[in-house]
């Protein structure tokens, strides 16, 4: 509830930004940033000996799959931060995520995490190819009981 709005914050600095020649960049909030770098580097060593192409198997409940959902749950927040930012301010927050290379980690990470199949698991029916569920064709709730 409170990530759409911190990018207010940010507007109003915004008539600062601009009147210098070199790239600028601007993090999104400090606090997420680090959280977000932490668990990168954890998720690296989880993920270092899986190549590109290949997925890796998370038990559910294992500390690993705590840390890749922790990971997960984090870009959530970022993405509802930028969606909420003025397109003025997503430039200056993409051009630091671009800097800091966190995007093409989040890459590297989802390219090593997504299933094969990603078939949800379930009752089946009769007919099991006809209107098969998959992870990207049904909603998933994450409402924390």
């Amino acid at each position: 509830r409170l990530m759409p709005e911190l990018p207010k914050f940010d507007d109003e600095d915004l008539k600062s930004y601009g009147d210098e020649e070199e790239e600028l960049a601007l993090s999104p909030p400090a606090a997420l940033m680090s959280v977000l770098a932490t668990q990168e580097l954890l998720l690296e060593n989880i993920l270092e000996c899986i190549p590109v192409g290949e997925f890796a198997v998370i038990q559910p409940l294992s500390d690993e799959f705590c840390l890749v959902l922790g990971y997960l749950l984090t870009w959530k927040l970022t993405l509802a931060f930028f969606k909420a930012a003025s397109s003025q301010l997503r430039v200056l927050y993409s051009q630091y995520l671009r800097r800091t290379k966190s995007l093409n980690k989040l890459l590297y990470h989802l390219f090593r995490l997504m299933p094969e199949n990603p078939v949800l698991s379930g009752p089946t029916s009769e007919f099991p190819n006809k209107d098969t569920k998959t992870f990207f064709t049904e909603e998933l709730h994450l409402d924390v009981k």
